[in-house]
């Protein structure tokens, strides 16, 4: 069935009538599955018949929130994780083993970057981190020879747009993986599998799962190589448990109506802050002004609920807009039904030094804004009497 992204939202992995005719994938919350037949239990076990056999490995609940994921990318295969940081470090570890290098940028969401810049090194796997948006240094340092490429795009938190066909093509002629972390832009605007990525990894703690209560990680594309990540997983153990997969697979079934919405909203919120005075800079890819957007009107098919803004003055001025904000959770999630709001030495870079960032070109003023649900006129009367308060 060739459905739009709307309907497989709904339907994706849930085509087959549950147990007693329940129109609602039940939670599974059982740590083994029994057999009566030991020959039937084996070929469960060997792969030979499709089935279950102990829950850190595969479960029925999990798997129809794989399935969901699978579809909407249009990957070959899908595997679930913990948290979306369980999905990354899974990837990464999986196929950078001593003696192997990877190219990626330095823009990468605060927890992505600690393993570049930490984990990896002291595994004596060589990183190279590019500016995000020097394209012609990516493709040179590719063509010095690379096992991995990992882009994000956009990324977190200033939304830096990266041409996945370009780079992805750059990677093909030397045979390097292609991971792509689609978690800002959803795969309702943008399939990075279809771009050239061999894999897509999300946070599905965040739009996915929409609702800020669960928290997992997904990984979608080529089936052998999510094998081989699935074979890490299975003995590392950060499998997905049945409750959050049965949050996120529940709120993934609105997922295009809150992407729709986020996107228009997004849009005319962006629009209104640049023209402010209080206001420095804005970073949305919907904006024309943006650096990146002609790259992003090519790859995305909406530019997302997410962006960052900084404010005219120093940090009091970041408290005081902050504190100022009526509907808004200063939080460090995003893509949640309701608005969250946080500057990166909070929320995405945290664990990064104040100079760490600034040499990420992240200033201390900087706002991240994940925009939620609510009425937009709303949002930005919030918006409007923050910033009369500076």
């Amino acid at each position: 069935m060739n459905s739009k992204k709307g309907t497989i939202s709904v339907w994706g992995g849930e085509t087959e009538r549950f147990p007693e005719g329940a129109i609602t994938p039940p939670i599974f919350n059982t740590v083994t599955f029994a057999y009566d037949d030991l020959d039937d239990w084996h070929n469960v076990a060997t792969g030979k018949k499709s089935g279950h056999i102990y829950s850190r490995n595969t479960n029925p609940t999990v798997r129809v929130l794989e399935e969901k994921i699978r579809m909407l990318e249009g990957a070959e295969a899908a595997i679930s994780f913990a948290t979306g940081m369980g999905a990354i470090s899974n990837t990464l570890f999986t196929f950078l083993t001593p003696g192997k290098r990877v190219v990626s940028l330095k823009d990468t969401y605060g927890g992505t970057s600690r393993i570049f810049l930490d984990f990896l090194p002291a595994n004596k796997v060589e990183v190279m981190l590019c500016d995000t948006t020097d394209h012609e240094k990516l493709e040179a340092e590719i063509a010095k020879g690379c096992d991995l490429l990992y882009l994000e795009t956009p990324t977190n938190p200033t939304l830096k747009i990266v041409d996945i066909k370009r780079l992805a093509a750059a990677a093909k002629k030397k045979g390097t993986i292609v991971v792509v972390d689609n978690t800002f832009a959803t795969p309702i605007n943008q399939n990075p599998l279809s771009l050239g990525a061999d894999l897509t990894i999300h946070s599905a703690t965040k739009y996915l799962c929409g609702h800020s209560d669960a928290m997992g990680g997904l990984l979608a594309g080529n089936a052998e190589l999510v094998r081989k990540v699935y074979q890490f997983r299975e003995i590392n153990g950060a499998s997905l448990g049945a409750d959050p997969a049965y949050l996120i697979a529940r709120g993934m079934k609105t997922l295009e109506l809150r992407i729709e919405r986020q996107n228009a909203s997004a849009l005319k919120i962006a629009r209104f802050l640049k023209a402010h005075s209080k206001i420095n800079e804005v970073f949305y890819p919907g904006l024309e002004t943006h650096v990146g957007h002609e790259i992003a009107k090519s790859q995305m098919s909406g530019f997302g609920g997410m962006m960052s803004f900084s404010l005219k003055g120093n940090y009091e001025n970041v408290k005081t807009f902050l504190h100022s904000l009526k509907l808004v959770h200063l939080a460090a999630s995003l893509g949640s039904v309701s608005t969250l709001a946080g500057p990166p030495k909070t929320t995405s870079h945290v664990e990064l030094t104040e100079e760490q960032r600034r040499l990420l070109g992240i200033p201390e003023s900087l706002i991240r804004y994940s925009v939620g649900i609510e009425n937009v006129e709303d949002l930005l009367a919030d918006l409007s009497q923050a910033l009369d308060k500076i």
